[in-house]
């Protein structure tokens, strides 16, 4: 189906109806008992560097277990799941093949991040994985939406990235940045190309915690959106702390609505960083001063080591936080971040099922 045509179909559904997003690729990949050889396959078997914490590198050695995990997804009533993308580009991949110069007394620096920049192997690894990821995704989006009757839709994930814009490293240097804007917005171009070479739908700016990030990943798609003459929805969602700001900008989340604004997002919401019960006043804040569709996708309360998945909350508890959301009006789009299994999502499909979606205010 061409792609003016899904989001047509999007843009209706969203009018009928709370949404359901995906739970945490993160967790449930955990349950799949994979080890360092998992990760590393054939292809990266000699790398220097350890690859188990690299989820997205199993697109390309374990693309069945990333396949199954969205099927399962698919299958639990989300309508929209993520790309194993959100650690896809040159800049947080480098974590995992290149030496970190402070490990023999140098610094990360724009120097350092413009190697990065230039290099082939990077720069051809996040292509690859973004754009398997997202046909990977796309292929059981098409197969379970065919089989149910439902069509299902595909996010790119575009992630926060390990660098900070907003903030500097050293104490003695405030003005000090590893990292330059440019080099972000390069970075993030790539990705969103493959990305939408892949098949996406949608594009998900998420897990915000330094909104100058962000702003280069929205300023990224526009320019690719200009460059290529196609364009897809963007869905821009922050993680806040207990006081509602984001975690290193400190952005509160009327100011977050407003520095976003311009680019229309078709929704902005919250995500990760706490529970739905921690998350509310946040997003009822949100929901006051948004002139768009809200999507919420909290982790499974706080952190638990002696949970099954890590968290506090089961799908019961999910279920029950997430249908109160839906009935005081406060959602567009409901889904879970980490902690947040299939299970998970099928009882927050479940919650918000005949639940009407929040109206959108209309502007003057």
């Amino acid at each position: 189906m061409p792609q003016a045509d899904r989001s047509t179909d999007l843009q209706q559904t969203l009018a009928e109806r709370i949404m359901v997003l995906d739970g945490a690729m993160g967790t449930t990949i955990r349950s799949y008992g994979l080890h360092e050889a998992d990760a590393r396959g054939e292809r990266f078997a000699a790398n220097d560097k350890d690859l188990l914490n690299n989820g997205d590198i199993l697109s390309l050695t374990r693309p069945d277990v990333i396949g199954d995990v969205h099927k399962r997804f698919y299958e639990a009533g989300a309508d929209i799941c993520e790309t194993n993308t959100f650690s896809a580009t040159g800049i947080a991949q480098s974590e995992f093949f290149v030496m970190d110069p402070r490990e023999r007394g140098g610094r990360k620096d724009p120097d350092f991040y413009q190697g990065i920049l230039e290099s082939a192997f990077l720069n051809d690894l996040a292509w690859e994985l973004n754009v398997e990821s997202a046909r990977l995704c796309r292929k059981w989006a098409d197969a379970v939406g065919s089989d149910s009757g439902r069509r299902r839709y595909v996010a790119g994930a575009i992630g926060p990235l390990t660098v900070s814009l907003s903030n500097s490293p050293d104490a003695d240097d405030h003005g000090f940045r590893v990292v330059t804007f440019d080099q972000v917005l390069a970075a993030y171009k790539h990705q969103i190309r493959a990305l939408m070479e892949g098949g996406c739908d949608i594009l998900m700016i998420e897990t915000i915690f330094d909104s100058l990030n962000a702003k280069a990943a929205a300023v990224a798609a526009q320019e690719v959106f200009a460059e290529t003459g196609s364009s897809l929805p963007l869905i821009l969602s922050a993680a806040v702390g207990r006081g509602g700001e984001t975690m290193i900008s400190a952005q509160k989340v009327e100011a977050f609505w407003n520095a976003f604004a311009h680019v229309k997002p078709l929704a902005i919401g919250l995500n990760c960083s706490l529970g739905p019960d921690l998350l509310r006043p946040h997003l009822e804040e949100l929901a006051a001063c948004a002139c768009t569709c809200i999507s919420c996708y909290p982790n499974a309360g706080l952190p638990n080591p002696l949970a099954p998945t890590g968290f506090d909350l089961g799908p019961q508890q999910m279920h029950d936080f997430m249908a109160g959301l839906a009935r005081d009006g406060l959602l567009n789009l409901a889904g879970g971040c980490c902690g947040n299994t299939p299970e998970h999502v099928a009882a927050i499909a479940r919650a918000v099922a005949g639940i009407a979606p929040r109206q959108i205010p209309v502007v003057e």
